[in-house]
C-alpha cells in the first residue's frame, strides 16, 4: 500500500494508505462511477473529519460517495482490504449498510449501481 493524494489537499492525509487496486484506478483517470465519485482534495478532508468526528470508536477512511444520498464507501483503519458503505449521518451503530471483500468486490456494485442508475 502506498500513502497517496498528498499534493491534491491544502492538508497532508499522513499516515493514511489507500490499497493500489484504488490508487491504480485513481491513475488511470477514474473519477465518476454514477452515481459514485471519488473523493478528493477538500472533499475528501471534509468527509474523513465528519466521519471520524460521528464514528469515533471507528477509524474510517472514505474514498468514495453516492450523489444521490448519504452513502459513503470506507476502508477502515483496523483492516485495509474490506470496503464498508457507511450511511453518514445515520445513529452510532446504525450506519453500516454492506460491506465488500475488497475494493475490486465495490467496483463490480458500483458498476452495477451505475448501469442501475442509467435506467
Amino acid at each position: 500500500m502506498l500513502t497517496a493524494f498528498k499534493s491534491i489537499s491544502p492538508k497532508p492525509l499522513e499516515g493514511i494508505e489507500f490499497p493500489q487496486e484504488y490508487l491504480r484506478l485513481k491513475r488511470l483517470g477514474f473519477s465518476d462511477l454514477e452515481p459514485w465519485y471519488f473523493l478528493d482534495g477538500e472533499e475528501l478532508n471534509h468527509a474523513l473529519t465528519g466521519l471520524r468526528q460521528r464514528y469515533p470508536d471507528r477509524t474510517l477512511t472514505p474514498f468514495a460517495r453516492r450523489q444521490d444520498n448519504d452513502d459513503t464507501a470506507c476502508w477502515d483503519g483496523r483492516d485495509n482490504k474490506t470496503v464498508y458503505i457507511i450511511h453518514d449521518f445515520a445513529s452510532v451503530g446504525y450506519e453500516e449498510r454492506e460491506t465488500y471483500d475488497g475494493f475490486y468486490s465495490w467496483l463490480r456494485a458500483a458498476i452495477e449501481d451505475l448501469i442501475e442508475f442509467d435506467s
